[in-house]
């Protein structure tokens, strides 16, 4: 007979829940994890990896392409094959997807595959008809491409599921919206060789990051051949016989264009739907669940962690979240997260990565507390590195307390930039002063010396600027 009384149960199992479900079972507890889908959630079969997946293979022909810079021969005339490339996209996803499952099966963790909702204190029904108790509910649903009315998804309208698996190429795209995702997917595009057309409402593409650092990826993203519009947005769309007819709004100027294929990026809302919130005191905010820093809600015995609870959006948090809720479930010491001391990393070409607040908040921030701050800027064309790497172009950009020495923010733009961004995360976790930076032996020769470069450039001591 299954069992149906747990210690603690979770709903979703992306990296956030089955991240929740294995600390629960380190920490003793008998542990239910419930998803209707795959394990691994989102983020590993339709996110996060499978879209690196295919961006690699787009370094891969970007390097065959350019093999002859580096003395190497008969690699030029390299061509994508897109149906590969997908497969093995798909590969990956599903080779890390069974990983999953093992460390579920490893961990006694019990998997029902069901969709769930709370049904009363302490209760959860399966849609299969079983119901599981447990007096701690963790709730990690995630989250889901939002739709916009003017782009309806179809055959040529996509979200990121059908950008994953396109059937062919197509010669021109449109993607609408340049975050992180919209980024990722335009150069991806762009690298096997479609014409790409990037657009956003804001005034620049990235626009959470760092103004300087938005604009250096503009000029990369353009001189690569994307087309790049802000303050733009789709006011319509009608289908044509070999694609999709949109109307462009540029600062009230209307403009027509045409492309094989449309990508929708326009942010996500939050799986906050049939899971039976109406009955309980959790509280709903913008499609998201409201919690406290420790991830609890308003109903006792229920918690939210990762998309569904809120910004940002990103993995490494739900999956942070996800042990620091269990472990004071478990009543263990547990700590808020710093949303400051949360890295974001975007993998276009070349990848952005950024700590902390930008230049312009920390400048506001210290107006604000009467203080200053102090700026530091390295580029890649003074490493050695990155010169014998032929990665020479891009920036890395550190900001300090004038008075405190505290490290505010830090934001790179490089190819290898989301390899690099942890390195101030420790320093910021470990609440390291500019001394305590400045004083860091950093191995030569490597990418990591801009990092030291940066933070001596903000107190005026660089050494190869």
């Amino acid at each position: 007979m299954t069992k149906t009384t747990f210690d603690l149960i979770v709903v979703g199992g992306g990296p956030g829940g089955y991240v929740a479900a294995i600390r629960g079972a380190q920490l003793g507890m008998s542990v239910a994890l419930v998803e209707r889908a795959e394990l691994g959630g989102i983020c590993l079969n339709w996110g996060c990896i499978p879209t690196k997946a295919l961006l690699h293979s787009a370094t891969v022909l970007r390097a065959c392409r350019e093999a002859a810079h580096y003395g190497v021969t008969g690699a030029g005339e390299a061509r994508p094959d897109l149906a590969a490339m997908v497969a093995r996209s798909r590969k990956v996803a599903g080779r890390l997807g069974q990983g999953v499952a093992h460390l579920m099966k490893k961990s006694g963790v019990t998997v029902f595959g069901a969709s769930a909702k709370l049904a009363g204190a302490g209760k959860l029904a399966l849609d299969s008809g079983a119901t599981l108790s447990a007096p701690h509910i963790v709730l990690a649903t995630g989250a889901r491409a939002r739709e916009l009315p003017a782009l309806p998804v179809g055959e040529r309208i996509w979200a990121y599921r059908q950008a994953l698996v396109p059937a062919d190429l197509p010669k021109s795209l449109l993607v609408v919206g340049a975050g992180a995702i919209g980024a990722e997917f335009a150069s991806f595009y762009r690298a096997v060789g479609a014409e790409v057309t990037l657009i956003d409402m804001t005034a620049d593409i990235l626009p959470q990051e760092d103004a300087e650092i938005s604009q250096l990826a503009r000029k990369a993203f353009e001189k690569q051949g994307i087309r790049v519009l802000t303050q733009c947005a789709v006011k319509a769309s009608s289908a044509t016989a070999t694609g999709v007819k949109v109307v462009l709004d540029q600062q009230g100027k209307q403009s027509e264009l045409e492309v094989e294929r449309v990508i929708v990026a326009a942010g996500i809302v939050g799986n906050v739907e049939n899971l039976g919130l109406e009955r309980t005191r959790v509280k709903v905010e913008k499609t998201h669940i409201v919690t406290d820093g420790l991830c609890r809600t308003d109903e006792p015995g229920v918690y939210a962690i990762g998309d569904v609870a809120g910004a940002p959006w990103l993995a490494h948090k739900a999956s942070h979240e996800a042990v620091l809720c269990v472990e004071a479930i478990a009543g263990k010491p547990a700590h808020p997260i710093d949303p400051l001391r949360i890295p974001a990393c975007t993998y276009s070409y070349p990848q952005v990565a950024s700590i902390g607040m930008t230049e312009a908040r920390a400048r506001e921030h210290a107006k604000q507390n009467g203080s200053e701050i102090r700026v530091g800027k390295f580029t890649f064309a003074g490493n050695g590195k990155a010169i014998a790497m032929g990665e020479d172009q891009g920036l890395v950009k550190t900001v300090f307390d004038a008075k405190t020495g505290e490290l505010l923010g830090a934001h790179i733009i490089h190819p290898e930039a989301s390899e690099l961004i942890t390195g101030y995360g420790v320093a910021a976790s470990l609440e390291a002063t500019e001394e305590d930076l400045m004083h860091t032996v950093f191995a030569h020769p490597t990418l990591s010396e801009t990092l030291h470069e940066s933070v001596l450039s903000a107190f005026g001591r660089a050494l190869h600027a």
